[in-house]
């Protein structure tokens, strides 16, 4: 559970809600009226992100009339990096369920009722059915039409599937290529136990999995069943929609077609690297931690190469050295980040990348340990961005490859295979040698036919990568 950040969900009375519940019927007087909405908050559509516009809701962890206290999770997210749990603000009782899963919503915009005691429940989900009716006619769904006559016009019956959308399945983990809803720590648990949580049927509100059946799990007998379902085949010709994380990859590579980029190629001898890999890969150490400590020293003495242009009109100095590194997961790719790369010894460093791939991969990642932009965000604090970006294919044997930048970045670096090259000695001889070649795409201005470096002139990466290649080819100081 440590180091676990979980976001919340911000609740707020609806002003448009008190105005339209102010001619509700009944024999209650205008002051029970207002006591009563006082009482009922909206659970809004967390930002996630930076570039999260939207949210799919995975699944409700609470089911309609299930109290909650303040911090408990109700709500799974999918952003367009990760899911997360979002947690209320108040106690109460979740209400109404505006927004059922598997469903997305703007961010912001209203997507469950919580009322404060079980009295306020019919209030509330007659409240929800104003939400339904006013959400099929308007563009906006957010903001409810205050128009009592409008709340009378459409018949009692279509607002029921709100109710009926609320009760989750009874085991989401059990579904053939479904996504694990789980506790966070069921999560942690589960992956230190070694414990399969496809397997493991949830008792938790709505079929979440919690620490209790993991431990289960473990106790019981195992079975000869099959560890994954396998994804069904997509029929061929038929038309895929983006998932959340697509669609945010999509609009950042579009996005990338405005920048201006060159690229520098390098090749750097590895052997001396390769061998220190096989003394200390027993110790934990991974090539991946080891290539971010080299990159990271590099530009302790080439700022420039670390900095980044984001208005057109001038350019930053980045404060710290934090490597994003690309990751492939199922239906997309994200960039975990090791932040104060320079700062850190390689030990450390490998553990820590260890536990962002395996958060990544679980869609567990919070919102500071990935590559976002340094914006603000809201309902998040501050957190870090990344300054340069590793993307690694040499594992698949690629030798060579251009990597796209990513927005708000100043360079991006593809590392190819590290393979057995015939080369020059220095003594005049022939000899093998193991190479391995990086290519950079750096983000510049382009005023004419040849590139106005503004942000990183070529003399600037070619430092650089002659700087990256010693360290690389002398490693030594890479394990202090």
């Amino acid at each position: 559970m440590a180091g676990l950040l979980h976001l919340h969900s911000t609740l707020l009375p609806s002003a448009s809600a008190l105005r339209r519940r102010a001619g509700a019927p009944g024999p209650s007087t205008s002051r029970r009226r207002c006591r009563v909405e006082a009482k009922i908050r909206e659970i809004f559509m967390p930002a996630l992100s930076s570039t999260m516009t939207e949210g799919k809701i995975v699944s409700w962890t609470a089911a309609e009339g299930d109290r909650l206290a303040k911090g408990d999770p109700v709500v799974v997210v999918e952003s367009d990096k990760a899911d997360m749990d979002v947690e209320t603000f108040h106690d109460g009782f979740l209400a109404a369920v505006l927004v059922p899963a598997g469903e997305s919503a703007p961010v912001g915009s209203a997507i469950a009722l919580l009322a404060e005691s079980e009295e306020e429940i019919p209030a509330a989900q007659s409240q929800a059915a104003s939400f339904s009716s006013s959400s099929s006619g308007a563009a906006s769904p957010p903001p409810p039409q205050e128009s009592d006559a409008q709340e009378a016009s459409p018949p009692p019956p279509p607002p029921a599937p709100v109710a009926v959308a609320a009760p989750a399945p009874p085991s989401p983990a059990a579904q053939g290529g479904a996504r694990v809803v789980a506790s966070p720590y069921a999560k942690k648990l589960a992956k230190d136990l070694g414990v399969d949580l496809f397997s493991v049927a949830g008792s938790g509100p709505g079929g979440r999995i919690v620490a209790k059946d993991v431990e289960a799990a473990l106790a019981a007998p195992k079975k000869a069943a099959p560890v994954v379902a396998a994804r069904p085949d997509v029929p061929l010709g038929s038309t895929v929609p983006f998932t959340t994380m697509q669609g945010a990859v999509s609009k950042n590579m579009v996005e990338s077609l405005a920048v201006p980029t060159f690229r520098v190629g390098y090749t750097i001898t590895t052997d001396a690297l390769d061998q220190l890999y096989k003394k200390i890969k027993s110790k934990g150490v991974t090539m991946t931690a080891l290539l971010a400590k080299a990159t990271a020293m590099a530009l302790v003495q080439h700022p420039v190469v670390n900095s980044s242009c984001r208005d057109g009109k001038s350019f930053t100095y980045s404060s710290s050295i934090n490597i994003a590194v690309a990751v492939a997961i199922d239906g997309g790719l994200i960039t975990p980040v090791l932040q104060d790369a320079d700062k850190v010894d390689i030990y450390s460093l490998s553990r820590k990348w260890k536990e962002l791939v395996d958060k990544a991969r679980a869609k567990q990642l919070q919102p500071h340990e990935y590559n976002s932009v340094i914006f603000e965000i809201p309902f998040l604090r501050p957190h870090l961005f990344c300054t340069f970006t590793l993307s690694n294919l040499g594992m698949f044997g690629v030798d060579r490859f251009d990597a796209i930048l990513p927005p708000g970045t100043g360079a991006i670096m593809a590392v190819g295979a590290s393979e057995p090259t015939v080369v020059g000695t220095k003594d005049g001889r022939i000899g093998i040698k193991n190479q391995m070649q990086a290519s950079f795409l750096c983000l510049v201005e382009l005023v004419n036919v040849t590139a106005d470096h503004r942000v990183i002139y070529g003399a600037d990466l070619a430092a650089f990568l002659q700087t990256l290649a010693k360290i690389i080819e002398d490693p030594k100081d890479l394990t202090f």
